[in-house]
């Protein structure tokens, strides 16, 4: 398939998964939420957590896909579904955002408690690959069970990646998708919560600056848009990170522009990795008949260390 749009559309809209995650576990968070985690494996020594994108959830077929690579090459898997993304809208105001670090501690500290593992990996698409790589890099240690972790198509600068987005077809293609998810959300929460959404301010949304300067940024105790994701994006953590953890970006990601590709912090960090290749899209990296994608096959690469 050439190029990265293609290649970032077609598997999304042609790679079906069965659902191998079927245990479900509703996870009560410290501030009264609730996260939805599904388990798959058979109670193995090592356990993979697997956070989605921007919008998805812990089904979605890039996240089933890799479940199934690792169910067989020996790993359990936990899949989790952000606040209000599991097909239930969560208690609190607010939502997920890129930055949401303490969602996955608590689902990592989970884990730790519940699940006999030795050593747990983290893999992310997208949104999911930046707060992991914040996790990691914020932190002056992450449980000693912690062992690697593997990103893709991670917009570690949210404000260029924003921008970049904002180009025509991008626009057109994506954004408006996103958008309009997101738009679902806030007027399902307005009747919960009346003084905290006004759907006015729906009106004319149609970037991601609108939409965080709007609700993401006042929800979750940042100034602005542009507060938000100079504070959320991993790029300036990845010189803390001291487990072995590898971003990939291909290099026609449609949603990705120049400051997503953090060359100089892999060259000067011992544990953090980029590797670019030409093609894959965004989350994409696989053809449309393949039982196992490139994506999965370097994952379970990486983890074992290789």
């Amino acid at each position: 398939m050439c190029g990265g749009h293609v290649q970032t559309i077609v598997p999304t809209l042609l790679r079906k998964a069965e659902r191998v995650t079927v245990r479900k576990e509703r996870l009560e968070l410290a501030d009264g939420d609730f996260l939805d985690l599904e388990w798959g494996g058979d109670r193995g020594e090592k356990l993979a957590i697997l956070c989605h994108g921007l919008e998805a959830d812990a089904g979605v077929p890039y996240i089933q896909m890799m479940a199934q690579a690792l169910i067989r090459e020996g790993w359990d898997v936990l899949a989790w579904s952000y606040r209000g993304c599991s097909g239930e809208m969560n208690r609190l105001p607010r939502f997920y955002h890129s930055g949401a670090t303490d969602d996955l501690s608590e689902v990592i500290n989970h884990a730790i408690a519940v699940h006999a593992a030795k050593v747990i990996d983290l893999v992310g698409f997208s949104l999911g690959g930046n707060m992991i790589l914040k996790y990691l890099g914020e932190r002056e240690e992450v449980p000693e069970r912690v062992n690697r972790a593997v990103t893709f198509s991670v917009p570690c600068d949210l404000a260029c990646s924003s921008v970049t987005l904002e180009t025509w077809w991008n626009r057109t293609v994506y954004m408006r998708r996103f958008i309009r998810s997101l738009e679902e959300k806030v007027r399902a929460k307005e009747p919960m919560y009346p003084e905290q959404f006004d759907l006015s301010k729906l009106k004319g949304t149609s970037t991601f600056r609108h939409f965080d300067d709007r609700f993401t940024a006042p929800l979750h105790g940042f100034r602005d848009a542009e507060d938000y994701w100079a504070r959320a994006s991993s790029r300036q953590f990845l010189g803390g990170i001291r487990v072995p953890s590898l971003m990939v970006n291909a290099a026609n990601d449609p949603f990705l522009g120049p400051n997503c590709y953090p060359h100089s912090e892999a060259e000067e960090s011992e544990w953090f990795y980029l590797e670019v290749p030409q093609g894959g899209g965004h989350v994409g990296f696989s053809g449309i008949s393949e039982d196992v994608s490139w994506a999965e096959k370097r994952t379970v690469e990486f983890l074992r260390g290789e």
